[in-house]
């Protein structure tokens, strides 16, 4: 008991005693309400009938989203989003798992090299490379287009796969690759029945990373998307800087909807992906 009460003294002597601490709190609260009141405003004006000059809409309806989801053509929309998302996650997989296990267990010349060329798209910001590279699969016909706009999504996301992989192969035991091959396992019985059941989790993990940051990608879909090609983020750029006149209700509408569908793939990544763990690759230390 008095060990208890030493504690909780020595808490609050701790809280009084760095107003630091209290500063830090005191901005994150200011940029959680900023936030709320963001969200909230445009949340409320979706539902709205008429607001001007008060502190709530006259009236409230769901009217708007009836007409967004029409104006727009928002279940075209939705699923072309879908179609351009997953085939950019199959092909980056495909891509990726296999190069991530290149550098993950074999030494060649330039590695570093190499590993520094897949950071740069990650690291460089999207509309440098995106404009040489839309102005290419223009050329080529590629664009505008569903091809086009998987393409030019495959250049950060195939990178991202590869060093999400990396680490997490460098994680399994190579003497398990060994006995397979000593069971007389081939290349495609080593990949699918040893290797394939482990690197699951991660798979999955960069796979759903991969697809919340392609339906968020604005930049490169913008740059290569058509009429018929455009993704919800591209469709609710467009419906704000339309010419004519549009009910900033249906705007909004729309707005929740993406926000929506983006907080879905959001929570179904954290189902399988921490952002607080760090992938490390765990060194053995030889027993003398």
């Amino acid at each position: 008991m008095a060990a208890t009460t030493s504690t909780n003294t020595t808490t609050r002597r701790r809280l009084v005693a760095s107003p630091g601490a209290w500063l830090v709190w005191a901005a994150v609260a200011f940029f959680l309400l900023n936030l709320a009141g963001v969200v909230g405003s445009v949340l409320v004006s979706s539902f709205g009938t008429r607001w001007f000059d008060s502190w709530f809409p006259e009236g409230f309806t769901g009217e708007w989203y009836g007409a967004a989801w029409k104006e727009f053509g928002l279940l075209d929309v939705i699923s072309v989003t879908l179609q351009i998302s997953l085939l950019v996650v199959l092909i980056s997989v495909l891509i990726g798992v296999p190069a991530a296990y290149v550098l993950a267990r074999r030494t060649f010349p330039f590695k570093r090299l190499v590993m520094f060329a897949f950071l740069l798209p990650i690291l460089m910001p999207p509309i440098t490379y995106g404009i040489p590279l839309a102005t290419v699969l223009y050329k080529f016909g590629l664009a505008p287009g569903i091809a086009g706009v998987v393409l030019s999504n495959l250049v950060p996301s195939v990178p991202f796969v590869i060093l999400t992989m990396t680490p997490f192969i460098e994680q399994i035991n190579p003497s398990i690759e060994s006995a397979a091959r000593m069971c007389g396992a081939g290349v495609r019985a080593l990949f699918l029945r040893v290797l394939g059941p482990l690197l699951v989790p991660g798979i999955l993990a960069a796979a759903i990373l991969v697809l919340v940051r392609t339906v968020g990608m604005f930049e490169l879909t913008f740059l290569t998307a058509g009429p018929d090609s455009q993704t919800l983020v591209v469709a609710l750029y467009y419906s704000m800087s339309a010419a004519g006149i549009r009910a900033q209700q249906s705007i909004d509408a729309m707005a929740v909807i993406y926000t929506s569908t983006m907080l879905v793939l959001l929570v179904i990544a954290l189902r399988f992906v921490n952002p607080t763990q760090l992938v490390a690759r765990v060194k053995e230390t030889p027993e003398p």
